[in-house]
């Protein structure tokens, strides 16, 4: 069963996550962040990994502990739920229009973090959410993840189509690198013996 729980609690979040990697894309997100709220949905819905999460965070503050935390427990989660990565993909990627906007992402589950971020938002908020917290999400997601994860926006001027766009671009590759391999015969996707 390639299932996880994660639970995270500091003096600024409380946070729970599971995933279940070979579902069918459910979710049940409540953070107390909206628009974060509606990405997460975004990410659970197009990777086809069903995901719960619930936050508990220091919103009087800003969205900024909310945001990471839920990256850095959904990145523990899927990393967990993975294993070992014997016969999986390991490489994923996506060229993802969403009207004016096109998002390439790729990346390997290499337990190797790298974050390579080359988005530009033309504004700073969609509705109250801090643009700047895609990045924090994507950091925490790859870091605790062991996630190598390259996300670009090739166009777009409108900065909800550009975060949207992100999110499923990581979904769709997530997806694609979580798959069991059906050639590979349980064989782990490197020439190292070891991920």
């Amino acid at each position: 069963m390639r299932r996880a729980e994660i639970t995270r609690n500091t003096t600024e979040t409380q946070i729970s996550v599971s995933v279940d990697l070979d579902g069918t894309g459910k979710y049940d997100i409540k953070t107390g962040v909206g628009f974060f709220d509606h990405m997460m949905e975004q990410l659970a819905r197009h990777s086809m990994i069903d995901i719960t999460a619930r936050a508990n965070g220091d919103l009087h503050i800003d969205d900024h502990h909310t945001v990471e935390d839920t990256g850095i427990a959904l990145g523990q989660a899927i990393k967990e739920a993975v294993g070992d990565k014997k016969g999986i993909n390991r490489y994923g990627s996506c060229l993802l229009p969403m009207d004016d906007t096109l998002v390439r992402a790729a990346l390997d589950l290499s337990n190797r973090p790298f974050l390579h971020f080359d988005m530009t938002f033309p504004s700073e908020k969609i509705g109250t959410f801090d643009t700047e917290l895609v990045r924090e999400f994507f950091q925490a997601l790859s870091t605790h993840g062991g996630i190598t994860l390259n996300i670009a926006c090739l166009n777009g001027f409108n900065s909800h189509h550009i975060a949207e766009a992100a999110f499923k671009a990581v979904a769709r590759s997530l997806r694609q690198a979580v798959e069991p391999d059906p050639r590979a015969a349980g064989a782990l996707p490197s020439t190292k013996g070891a991920l």
